[in-house]
């Protein structure tokens, strides 16, 4: 598909009205904390929030009027649909200013977000400015997978995953957007449930638009806290990134493919290692069919030596256990979503 001549977008006035917008299902422990962060914003323009309620089972709803109630810039709508994609258009429809800044429950704005992006937003003439997203955690599990989420080791390749410098970007976490152009493109597709950020941004970039990295913005992201829910959290993940895939071709980077590849070669290796074991193959030149897997364990050791932050050999395991968890989730996921689609897999971890 061949980019349209970039169109221009009018001036931003210095402190133009943001809208917020979030979807917010089974939020109950991040909720409160993630909108405080945003009505704690250190910017003097005018500001309004837009929660999109899925059917929630804990007390997200109620915790979101309880929120509403106690302040006029807080706006509820509902998204029957529980999807981010159409949660976060219904928002999106529901705002009226003329950035448009998408949060998530899971996350908590540094004070000074709003500021800079609308800065970067109006010195650099984007369509959308995303910044370094920086995984925290509670408990030692959740902390392992945070450190999995800032390693290149657990997700590799996108610039906000990572320090870096500012400069044309292939996607954005989360995103501060000029109105003009997220209507220009249609809004987010309701049909991608995982991938949505990076669908959206490659047809900003197709339309013309560019969109821009600036690691001056950071957003603290609370991840899953179970290494079960962070593997429906991958496999859906994986799942879609495929979809993608047989949707855009070549436009998709090339490390959408390693985990899948992976997971074949690890699966390659069991094989011949049990039919050693069970004598149906001699051992000999048939071992090195291990290969893959003692490569890949190798690769767990390095980047569990590599990685800050842990402390003792509890924190070393936990570590390896994410990053194994990550990479073969989603690389299961992305060869169910090659073979099949995407099909109604969707993200249950937060069920």
């Amino acid at each position: 598909m061949e980019t349209a001549p970039n169109p221009s977008l009018p001036p931003l006035p210095a402190t133009p009205a943001v809208s917020y917008v979030m979807p917010v299902l089974n939020e109950e422990d991040y909720l409160a904390r993630a909108v405080t962060t945003i009505l704690a914003q250190e910017y003097r323009g005018e500001k309004e929030i837009v929660l999109a309620l899925g059917p929630s089972r804990d007390r997200s709803n109620e915790i979101a009027r309880e929120i509403a109630a106690a302040d006029p810039r807080v706006r509820l709508i509902d998204n029957p649909e529980r999807d981010i994609p159409a949660g976060l258009n219904h928002a999106i429809g529901a705002s009226t200013h003329a950035v448009i800044i998408r949060v998530d429950a899971h996350s908590e704005l540094t004070p000074d977000y709003t500021e800079r992006g609308v800065a970067a937003l109006r010195d650099t003439g984007a369509a959308n400015v995303g910044g370094v997203m920086r995984a925290a955690g509670n408990s030692p599990v959740q902390r392992a997978i945070a450190r999995g989420y800032n390693s290149p080791y657990g997700l590799g390749g996108g610039a906000y995953h990572g320090d870096g410098t500012p400069g044309p970007a292939e996607s954005a976490y989360l995103g501060i957007f000029r109105r003009e152009a997220v209507e220009a493109v249609g809004g987010y597709d309701p049909a991608i449930l995982r991938g949505e950020d990076w669908e959206l941004n490659l047809r900003i970039r197709r339309a013309g638009f560019a969109v821009w990295f600036e690691p001056a913005l950071g957003v603290t992201y609370w991840p899953r806290a179970s290494f079960g829910d962070l593997a429906k959290q991958f496999f859906a993940t994986g799942t879609w990134r495929a979809v993608l895939v047989r949707k855009y071709g070549r436009a998709n980077p090339w490390r959408f493919f390693a985990p899948g590849t992976l997971v074949i070669a690890l699966a390659v290796s069991l094989v011949v290692l049990a039919l050693q074991l069970t004598t149906v193959l001699p051992w000999g030149w048939w071992s090195l069919g291990w290969l893959p897997l003692a490569l890949y364990a190798l690769g767990i050791g390095f980047a569990v030596w590599r990685i800050p932050e842990q402390r003792g050999l509890r924190d070393r395991a936990l570590t390896a256990v994410a990053l194994v968890t990550m990479h073969t989730s989603w690389g299961t996921g992305f060869l169910r979503g090659i073979t099949f689609g995407g099909g109604r897999v969707v993200d249950r971890s937060r069920a």
